[in-house]
Parts: C-alpha cells; sequence; structure tokens
C-alpha cells in the first residue's frame, strides 16, 4: 500500500475513533476538539505499530484495509480515553 494512502487511513479512522470516544465519554473525560488530535495520534501510532508486526496488514487489499483501518480506530479510541483519564485526575489533584 502506498505510504500516503495508508496514512490518510490511519488519521481518518483514529479521529472517527477519537470522536466517537469523546463523544460516549462526553461528562468523565471531555477533552472537547482534543479527542480528534488525541485519536489522530493514537491511529497513526498503534496502526504503524500493528503493520509492523503483522505483516499481513501491508498491502492493498480490502482485508488490510480493513484491519489498518479497526487497529487505528480503536488506538484513538484507546489514546482519546487515557489523555482524558490524565487530564481528570490533573484538574482533580490541583
Amino acid at each position: 500500500m502506498p505510504d500516503i494512502v495508508a496514512l490518510i487511513i490511519w488519521l481518518v479512522a483514529g479521529v472517527m475513533g477519537g470522536m466517537a470516544t469523546g463523544e460516549y465519554l462526553m461528562g468523565d473525560y471531555d477533552l472537547g476538539p482534543g479527542s480528534a488530535v488525541t485519536g489522530a495520534i493514537g491511529g497513526v501510532v498503534v496502526a504503524g505499530i500493528l503493520q509492523i508486526m503483522i505483516p499481513a496488514l501491508g498491502g492493498f487489499d480490502i482485508g488490510p484495509i480493513l484491519g489498518q483501518f479497526i487497529g487505528a480506530a480503536v488506538g484513538g479510541a484507546v489514546l482519546t480515553v487515557v489523555t482524558g483519564a490524565v487530564n481528570r485526575w490533573r484538574q482533580e489533584h490541583r
């Protein structure tokens, strides 16, 4: 898969995962627009790591693209939750 296409897939999936998680946890771990940023970062990092660890996720076919998309969305969601939890902890301990 061309690197720019993979990066776009990872960014879009990460933003979607981060925003969905941000909406779901709105009251507890509210990051506002930061959910999109943390989701994008988490999506790129996790999908990149998965592509290195699992060579079957490389290539331009529906299976690898779907696997990268799911991995990036989960990565974006997880980083959004972690960032929200750290942000809330910092606010409570001021």
